[in-house]
């Protein structure tokens, strides 16, 4: 939820790092416990069998930022919908160029994406739920199987504090090892929103200037807005849903 300071900083256009960076008392001990979690992910399997993956948003380049900070084996994979916000696609550029660990992108099938558009136009997410999760499936489940075929874990950058439906996210989750074989890593599950930026705003990391607008939480362009003084972290998010719906699949269960 955003502070009065926010509503302060719309007339001078402040960066979201000076908006938001409010380290926790016990963030050190959080920072080594996220160091702690990361070096364990890398150790499972072999060097690569563990990757992040990152939405380019604030959590995911702090993951990212760690990564390289320890020099550990963790390969990163982006998912290019075909609907990301330029802001976005540049950042992911510049990643790109500078990141010591791999960052690798996976797009949608072109065939299923324009059949889907041709069959119910650009702007079928808004229609209804299951227009917009087959959106979503199409875009972002699918090439996600294929960033996450043959791997044994994959890290993420989930928090409790994000959603109702997140306040139960473990540091390491090995609910699907069983159905999937895969062990879900989430290191900063108890961080603060102060915390992440806190660590960017440290750290000099570079993120995605559309948090410096007002958008916390970062999606396709279509399905992302702005937020407003009092409103929730994900309100920017499918905001024309309920709030019991606001997922696209990436982190349901099965």
């Amino acid at each position: 939820m955003m502070t009065s300071s926010l509503l302060s900083a719309r007339g001078a256009a402040a960066k979201a790092t000076a908006v938001h960076a409010r380290a926790s008392a016990d963030f050190a001990a959080k920072l080594e416990q996220t160091r702690a979690v990361l070096r364990q992910a890398a150790a499972l399997g072999a060097p690569g069998a563990v990757t992040q993956a990152s939405s380019l948003g604030a959590e995911d380049v702090v993951i990212t930022h760690l990564i390289n900070a320890l020099a550990l084996d963790i390969p990163v994979f982006v998912l290019d919908t075909g609907a990301l916000h330029t802001e976005t696609l540049a950042l992911l550029e510049r990643t790109q160029a500078h990141s010591r660990a791999p960052i690798v992108v996976y797009k949608p099938a072109f065939d299923g994406v324009i059949e889907f558009v041709r069959q119910n136009g650009q702007d079928a997410m808004y229609r209804s739920i299951e227009l917009r999760k087959q959106c979503c499936h199409i875009r972002k489940m699918e090439p996600l199987a294929r960033a996450l075929a043959g791997k044994q874990g994959w890290i993420t950058g989930l928090r409790r504090e994000q959603s109702n439906a997140r306040a139960e996210v473990p540091l390491v989750d090995t609910a699907e090892v069983a159905t999937k074989g895969l062990t879900k890593f989430n290191p900063l599950a108890d961080w603060t929103l102060g915390d992440v930026w806190h660590y960017i705003a440290e750290n000099q990391v570079d993120y995605n200037p559309l948090h410096d607008q007002f958008f916390p939480s970062i999606g396709c362009a279509p399905c992302t807005r702005a937020i407003s003084l009092g409103e929730d972290f994900r309100a920017g998010r499918w905001w024309w849903e309920s709030e019991d719906a606001k997922e696209c699949g990436l982190h349901v269960k099965k």
